[in-house]
């Protein structure tokens, strides 16, 4: 898979993955501000089966924040979720948080390449697929990339988080 970051106009994750020298491929489409969801917005826009397409979480999980990452097809299981992680009270974090923690804006954020990193748990279908997409950073940018490069680049552990 070929780098395609560019150099200026780049986000945090095409800067972050390049960086840990991570093969991966830049997936734009033209994003619809009045779509209802993202993550399936771009699977239908990029042709791609919506068991790959990821989209990215952020929880507060006993008042930390903590990222799910998982398929776009389903929901994330905050009980399993705070099961990976040995916690035992999670909550969707509030937008406005998510959004300063990250640097992303909702809808766009990237589990790699955020302001801080936070723990991490990819759900384990990821690894079925040779590659998976994932937001770039913002809205109508995503990347293709190895399911086990994702995991190694944010330091994520892999469980079953969706249902």
């Amino acid at each position: 898979m070929a780098k395609k970051a560019r150099a200026a106009g780049g986000t945090p994750a095409t800067v972050a993955l390049t960086k840990a020298d991570v093969p991966f491929e830049v997936r734009p489409y033209e994003h619809d501000p009045r779509a209802e969801s993202y993550g399936a917005e771009a699977a239908q826009a990029l042709g791609v089966d919506p068991a790959r397409v990821f989209k990215t979480l952020l929880v507060s999980l006993d008042g930390s924040l903590v990222v799910g990452v998982v398929p776009v097809s389903g929901q994330l299981d905050l009980k399993a979720l705070a099961r990976a992680l040995g916690g035992s009270k999670a909550v969707m974090a509030d937008v406005a948080a998510a959004e300063r923690a990250t640097g992303y804006v909702a809808g766009g954020i990237s589990p790699v390449g955020q302001k801080r990193p936070h723990p991490t748990v990819v759900d384990a279908s990821a690894l079925e697929h040779r590659t998976i997409l994932v937001s770039g950073g913002r809205r109508g940018l995503d990347l293709e990339l190895a399911p086990q490069d994702l995991v190694a680049v944010t330091g994520a552990v892999t469980a079953t988080i969706g249902r």
